[in-house]
Protein backbone atom coordinates (compact mmCIF):
# COMPACT_ATOMS: atom_id res chain seq x y z
CA UNK A 1 0.00 0.00 0.00
CA UNK A 2 1.29 3.46 -0.90
CA UNK A 3 2.23 5.80 1.94
CA UNK A 4 3.23 9.40 2.45
CA UNK A 5 6.84 8.49 1.63
CA UNK A 6 5.82 7.43 -1.87
CA UNK A 7 4.16 10.79 -2.43
CA UNK A 8 6.92 12.93 -0.94
CA UNK A 9 9.89 10.93 -2.19
CA UNK A 10 10.94 9.55 1.18
CA UNK A 11 11.84 6.00 2.06
CA UNK A 12 14.12 3.96 4.31
CA UNK A 13 16.79 6.18 5.81
CA UNK A 14 19.66 5.19 8.10
CA UNK A 15 19.99 8.75 9.38
CA UNK A 16 17.39 11.20 10.67
CA UNK A 17 15.61 12.66 7.63
CA UNK A 18 18.47 11.36 5.49
CA UNK A 19 21.00 13.95 6.73
CA UNK A 20 24.69 13.15 6.14
CA UNK A 21 26.14 10.41 8.33
CA UNK A 22 29.17 11.09 10.51
CA UNK A 23 30.21 7.94 12.40
CA UNK A 24 32.97 9.70 14.38
CA UNK A 25 31.69 12.42 16.76
CA UNK A 26 35.18 13.94 16.87
CA UNK A 27 34.91 14.71 13.15
CA UNK A 28 31.40 16.15 13.11
CA UNK A 29 30.88 19.13 10.86
CA UNK A 30 27.89 21.44 10.88
CA UNK A 31 25.91 23.32 13.45
CA UNK A 32 24.21 20.34 15.10
CA UNK A 33 25.05 16.65 15.42
CA UNK A 34 22.53 13.94 16.29
CA UNK A 35 23.79 11.17 18.58
CA UNK A 36 21.72 8.11 19.47
CA UNK A 37 22.27 6.91 23.05
CA UNK A 38 20.12 3.82 23.63
CA UNK A 39 20.89 3.48 27.35
CA UNK A 40 23.16 4.52 30.19
CA UNK A 41 22.40 3.21 33.69
CA UNK A 42 19.18 1.17 33.52
CA UNK A 43 17.44 -0.01 36.67
CA UNK A 44 17.51 -3.78 37.11
CA UNK A 45 13.73 -3.87 37.53
CA UNK A 46 12.94 -2.44 34.06
CA UNK A 47 16.12 -2.76 31.99
CA UNK A 48 16.90 -0.67 28.92
CA UNK A 49 13.25 -0.17 27.95
CA UNK A 50 13.94 2.81 25.66
CA UNK A 51 16.85 1.29 23.74
CA UNK A 52 14.96 1.19 20.43
CA UNK A 53 13.90 4.84 20.61
CA UNK A 54 16.65 6.46 18.49
CA UNK A 55 16.00 4.12 15.58
CA UNK A 56 12.22 4.41 16.01
CA UNK A 57 12.44 8.21 15.74
CA UNK A 58 14.59 7.94 12.61
CA UNK A 59 12.10 5.47 11.10
CA UNK A 60 9.16 7.78 11.84
CA UNK A 61 10.92 10.63 10.01
CA UNK A 62 12.10 8.53 7.05
CA UNK A 63 8.99 9.05 4.85
CA UNK A 64 9.67 12.80 4.96
CA UNK A 65 13.36 12.60 4.02
CA UNK A 66 12.58 13.74 0.49
CA UNK A 67 10.99 16.89 1.92
CA UNK A 68 13.91 17.96 4.08
CA UNK A 69 14.44 21.15 2.05
CA UNK A 70 10.73 22.02 1.95
CA UNK A 71 9.06 24.64 4.16
CA UNK A 72 8.52 23.54 7.76
CA UNK A 73 5.47 25.56 8.74
CA UNK A 74 6.35 25.18 12.43
CA UNK A 75 9.28 27.46 11.57
CA UNK A 76 7.83 29.38 8.63
CA UNK A 77 10.85 28.43 6.50
CA UNK A 78 12.94 25.41 5.48
CA UNK A 79 14.68 23.86 8.46
CA UNK A 80 18.41 24.16 7.74
CA UNK A 81 20.98 24.38 4.98
CA UNK A 82 22.44 21.19 3.52
CA UNK A 83 25.23 19.93 5.75
CA UNK A 84 24.20 21.97 8.81
CA UNK A 85 22.97 18.82 10.57
CA UNK A 86 24.74 15.44 10.66
CA UNK A 87 23.81 12.14 12.27
CA UNK A 88 26.51 10.29 14.20
CA UNK A 89 24.44 7.13 14.58
CA UNK A 90 24.03 5.23 17.84
CA UNK A 91 26.71 4.57 20.44
CA UNK A 92 27.47 0.88 21.03
CA UNK A 93 26.42 0.39 24.64
CA UNK A 94 25.54 -2.56 26.89
CA UNK A 95 22.96 -2.80 29.68
CA UNK A 96 25.46 -4.89 31.65
CA UNK A 97 28.10 -2.12 31.69
CA UNK A 98 26.51 1.04 33.05
CA UNK A 99 29.84 2.54 34.14
CA UNK A 100 31.33 1.93 30.69
CA UNK A 101 28.24 3.40 29.06
CA UNK A 102 28.62 6.61 31.03
CA UNK A 103 32.27 6.98 30.00
CA UNK A 104 31.43 6.50 26.31
CA UNK A 105 28.55 8.99 26.46
CA UNK A 106 30.59 11.62 28.26
CA UNK A 107 33.49 11.31 25.81
CA UNK A 108 31.21 11.38 22.75
CA UNK A 109 29.47 14.56 23.92
CA UNK A 110 32.78 16.22 24.76
CA UNK A 111 34.06 15.27 21.29
CA UNK A 112 31.03 16.84 19.62
CA UNK A 113 31.43 20.02 21.65
CA UNK A 114 35.08 20.10 20.59
CA UNK A 115 34.00 20.36 16.95
CA UNK A 116 31.68 23.29 17.67
CA UNK A 117 28.53 21.29 16.90
CA UNK A 118 25.53 21.34 19.24
CA UNK A 119 24.97 17.80 20.60
CA UNK A 120 21.41 16.62 19.94
CA UNK A 121 21.05 13.39 21.89
CA UNK A 122 18.31 10.83 21.35
CA UNK A 123 17.82 8.50 24.32
CA UNK A 124 17.41 6.07 25.84
CA UNK A 125 15.95 6.56 29.30
CA UNK A 126 16.58 9.70 31.30
CA UNK A 127 19.77 8.32 32.84
CA UNK A 128 21.63 9.19 29.60
CA UNK A 129 21.36 12.87 30.54
CA UNK A 130 23.75 12.52 33.49
CA UNK A 131 26.91 11.61 31.51
CA UNK A 132 25.72 13.89 28.72
CA UNK A 133 25.86 16.84 31.12
CA UNK A 134 29.25 15.67 32.40
CA UNK A 135 30.48 16.04 28.84
CA UNK A 136 29.95 19.82 29.17
CA UNK A 137 32.57 20.13 31.90
CA UNK A 138 35.11 22.80 31.03
CA UNK A 139 32.77 24.50 28.55
CA UNK A 140 31.61 27.25 30.93
CA UNK A 141 28.50 27.76 33.08
CA UNK A 142 25.42 25.84 31.97
CA UNK A 143 21.71 26.39 32.54
CA UNK A 144 19.51 23.29 32.38
CA UNK A 145 15.93 23.64 31.19
CA UNK A 146 14.31 20.34 32.08
CA UNK A 147 10.87 19.70 30.54
CA UNK A 148 9.56 16.67 32.39
CA UNK A 149 6.62 15.26 34.34
CA UNK A 150 9.06 14.46 37.17
CA UNK A 151 11.78 16.39 39.00
CA UNK A 152 14.32 13.51 39.26
CA UNK A 153 15.92 14.45 42.60
CA UNK A 154 16.16 11.01 44.24
CA UNK A 155 19.55 10.18 45.76
CA UNK A 156 19.19 6.59 44.59
CA UNK A 157 16.65 3.95 43.59
CA UNK A 158 17.41 0.22 43.79
CA UNK A 159 20.91 1.20 44.94
CA UNK A 160 21.57 3.00 41.63
CA UNK A 161 22.71 6.62 42.04
CA UNK A 162 23.05 7.23 38.28
CA UNK A 163 19.56 6.18 37.24
CA UNK A 164 16.71 8.04 35.61
CA UNK A 165 15.16 9.33 38.85
CA UNK A 166 18.42 10.93 40.01
CA UNK A 167 19.25 13.04 36.96
CA UNK A 168 18.83 16.52 38.41
CA UNK A 169 20.30 15.50 41.76
CA UNK A 170 23.49 14.42 39.99
CA UNK A 171 23.40 17.53 37.77
CA UNK A 172 23.26 19.71 40.88
CA UNK A 173 26.61 18.22 41.95
CA UNK A 174 28.38 19.32 38.74
CA UNK A 175 30.40 22.48 39.18
CA UNK A 176 29.59 23.81 35.71
CA UNK A 177 25.81 23.61 36.24
CA UNK A 178 24.83 27.00 37.59
CA UNK A 179 21.07 26.93 37.14
CA UNK A 180 18.32 24.29 36.94
CA UNK A 181 14.84 25.22 35.69
CA UNK A 182 12.24 22.44 35.80
CA UNK A 183 8.86 22.66 34.11
CA UNK A 184 5.98 20.22 33.68
CA UNK A 185 5.89 18.33 36.99
CA UNK A 186 2.48 16.90 37.79
CA UNK A 187 0.70 14.00 39.44
CA UNK A 188 2.54 11.30 41.35
CA UNK A 189 6.12 10.27 40.71
CA UNK A 190 9.28 9.24 42.53
CA UNK A 191 9.67 12.55 44.38
CA UNK A 192 9.09 12.47 48.14
CA UNK A 193 8.71 15.64 50.23
CA UNK A 194 12.40 15.54 51.17
CA UNK A 195 13.40 15.33 47.51
CA UNK A 196 11.38 18.42 46.61
CA UNK A 197 12.89 20.16 49.64
CA UNK A 198 16.41 19.25 48.48
CA UNK A 199 15.71 20.62 44.99
CA UNK A 200 14.44 23.91 46.36
CA UNK A 201 17.29 24.15 48.88
CA UNK A 202 19.82 23.84 46.05
CA UNK A 203 18.05 26.61 44.16
CA UNK A 204 16.19 24.72 41.45
CA UNK A 205 13.28 26.71 40.02
CA UNK A 206 10.27 24.39 39.66
CA UNK A 207 7.27 25.38 37.54
CA UNK A 208 4.61 22.64 37.71
CA UNK A 209 2.44 21.92 34.68
CA UNK A 210 -0.52 23.59 36.38
CA UNK A 211 1.42 26.85 36.78
CA UNK A 212 2.54 26.71 33.16
CA UNK A 213 -1.06 26.27 32.03
CA UNK A 214 -2.17 29.18 34.20
CA UNK A 215 0.70 31.63 33.61
CA UNK A 216 2.05 30.63 30.20
CA UNK A 217 5.67 30.09 29.11
CA UNK A 218 6.74 33.44 30.55
CA UNK A 219 6.66 31.81 33.97
CA UNK A 220 9.68 29.77 32.86
CA UNK A 221 11.41 31.93 30.28
CA UNK A 222 11.80 34.94 32.53
CA UNK A 223 13.94 32.74 34.80
CA UNK A 224 16.53 32.29 32.03
CA UNK A 225 19.15 35.06 32.07
CA UNK A 226 19.88 36.81 28.81
CA UNK A 227 22.79 35.15 27.03
CA UNK A 228 22.75 31.93 29.07
CA UNK A 229 24.15 28.71 27.62
CA UNK A 230 21.28 26.24 27.87
CA UNK A 231 20.87 22.51 27.69
CA UNK A 232 17.24 21.62 27.01
CA UNK A 233 16.48 18.22 28.56
CA UNK A 234 13.14 17.01 27.18
CA UNK A 235 11.57 13.92 28.71
CA UNK A 236 8.76 12.72 26.44
CA UNK A 237 6.46 12.15 29.41
CA UNK A 238 6.28 15.93 29.77
CA UNK A 239 3.83 15.75 26.86
CA UNK A 240 0.25 14.78 27.56
CA UNK A 241 -0.39 11.04 27.00
CA UNK A 242 -3.25 11.90 24.65
CA UNK A 243 -0.62 12.91 22.09
CA UNK A 244 2.43 11.05 23.49
CA UNK A 245 1.41 7.54 24.53
CA UNK A 246 4.91 6.08 24.03
CA UNK A 247 6.20 6.48 27.59
CA UNK A 248 6.51 4.27 30.64
CA UNK A 249 4.71 6.68 32.99
CA UNK A 250 1.82 8.41 31.17
CA UNK A 251 0.47 11.20 33.37
CA UNK A 252 -2.66 13.24 32.52
CA UNK A 253 -2.50 17.01 32.43
CA UNK A 254 0.66 17.23 30.37
CA UNK A 255 2.02 19.75 27.92
CA UNK A 256 0.97 20.09 24.31
CA UNK A 257 3.21 20.17 21.25
CA UNK A 258 3.08 23.97 21.04
CA UNK A 259 3.81 24.31 24.77
CA UNK A 260 7.04 22.35 24.41
CA UNK A 261 8.04 24.00 21.16
CA UNK A 262 7.32 27.42 22.66
CA UNK A 263 9.62 26.69 25.59
CA UNK A 264 12.43 25.53 23.30
CA UNK A 265 11.99 28.48 20.94
CA UNK A 266 11.81 30.92 23.85
CA UNK A 267 14.93 29.46 25.46
CA UNK A 268 16.83 29.97 22.22
CA UNK A 269 15.69 33.58 22.10
CA UNK A 270 16.75 34.25 25.69
CA UNK A 271 20.13 32.57 25.39
CA UNK A 272 21.88 29.97 23.27
CA UNK A 273 20.87 26.32 23.10
CA UNK A 274 24.18 24.55 23.66
CA UNK A 275 22.66 21.07 23.81
CA UNK A 276 19.38 19.22 23.46
CA UNK A 277 18.25 15.79 24.59
CA UNK A 278 15.06 13.86 23.93
CA UNK A 279 14.65 10.87 26.22
CA UNK A 280 12.10 8.43 27.66
CA UNK A 281 10.41 7.50 24.38
CA UNK A 282 9.26 3.90 24.78
CA UNK A 283 8.35 2.48 21.35
CA UNK A 284 6.77 -0.65 22.88
CA UNK A 285 4.06 1.55 24.43
CA UNK A 286 3.29 3.54 21.29
CA UNK A 287 -0.14 3.51 19.63
CA UNK A 288 -0.16 3.43 15.82
CA UNK A 289 3.18 5.25 15.78
CA UNK A 290 1.68 8.49 17.09
CA UNK A 291 4.30 9.10 19.75
CA UNK A 292 7.31 8.45 17.54
CA UNK A 293 5.86 10.66 14.79
CA UNK A 294 5.34 13.51 17.26
CA UNK A 295 8.89 13.05 18.54
CA UNK A 296 10.26 13.12 14.99
CA UNK A 297 8.37 16.31 14.09
CA UNK A 298 9.41 18.03 17.31
CA UNK A 299 13.01 16.99 16.73
CA UNK A 300 12.99 18.28 13.15
CA UNK A 301 11.66 21.66 14.25
CA UNK A 302 14.09 21.88 17.16
CA UNK A 303 16.97 21.14 14.79
CA UNK A 304 15.71 23.99 12.63
CA UNK A 305 15.79 26.32 15.63
CA UNK A 306 19.34 25.23 16.51
CA UNK A 307 20.93 24.81 13.09
CA UNK A 308 18.77 26.83 10.73
CA UNK A 309 19.09 30.42 9.64
CA UNK A 310 18.01 32.94 12.31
Amino acid sequence: MAGIGDILGGGPAKTFLGVPACPDPARAQGRAAILGVPMASPYASVGAYCARAPQAIRAAAAPYAGSRSHVNFDLGRPGWAEGAVVDCGDLALAASDAAGNRVKIRHAVASLLGTGAVPVVLGGDDSVVIPLLQGFEGQGPLTILQIDAHIDWREQIEGERWGLSSVMRRASEMGHVERILQVGARGFGSARPQDLEAARAWGAEIVPAEALAREGPGAVLRLIPEGARIHVALDCDALDPAIMPAVIAPTPGGLGYWDVLGLIRGAGERGRIAGFSMVELMPDNDIHGRGTLLAAQLLATTLGLIAGDP
